[in-house]
């Protein structure tokens, strides 16, 4: 009996210590997520307004990408609808073709409407090479139209990355 009463106090000591671990790794995103989000904004004021009125958005506060022929990206973001935050999301990408170095950047993709922010819940969204994102600068949403129903930008953080390849996103939602 007191080996089991131990395994049991040691269970849930260890349940309890992962689920520690796991709310410290979400917070730590949460907080990048909303740091990266002041950061578009502060280089664009205009992409206040898209936070406010899009269905729906996600940011990748920190994607790391490096390449020598093939290459590859990836990150952890936030899931936001009407600004209320809903989930996580994984995002890789596979690149083939001329490409050398590395670099870390920003992402935040905005849905134009419930249905395009619910066909990303259920991961039925991916972008191909065709996809562009726009790179925020000053003023560059002000002229950005949504395609399909998305919105993309990206926010160089550094490094440093000669590339002439193709490929393509994919993406995990996991609900709160």
């Amino acid at each position: 009996m007191l080996i089991l009463q131990s395994v049991f106090i040691f269970s849930a000591l260890s349940f309890g210590n992962a689920a520690q671990a796991q709310s410290d790794k979400d917070t730590s995103l949460i907080n990048d997520c909303k740091a990266g989000a002041q950061e578009f904004i502060h280089t664009d004021a205009l992409m206040k307004n898209l936070f406010d009125s899009a269905a729906g958005y996600v940011i990748f506060p920190n994607i790391g990408k490096g390449g020598i022929g093939v290459g590859g990206a990836a990150g952890n973001g936030i899931v936001y609808e009407k600004g209320k935050m809903i989930g996580r999301a994984k995002m890789t990408q596979v690149t083939v073709g001329f490409q050398f170095g590395g670099q870390a950047y920003r992402e935040v993709i905005f849905f134009e409407s419930k249905e395009t922010l619910d066909r990303f819940k259920q991961n039925k969204i991916e972008f191909s090479a065709q996809a562009s994102a726009v790179a925020a600068t000053a003023g560059a949403s002000a002229n950005a139209k949504y395609a399909r129903g998305v919105m993309i930008f990206t926010q160089q953080k550094g490094g440093l990355m000669y590339e002439a390849s193709v490929g393509g996103q994919k993406f995990k939602f996991t609900a709160f």
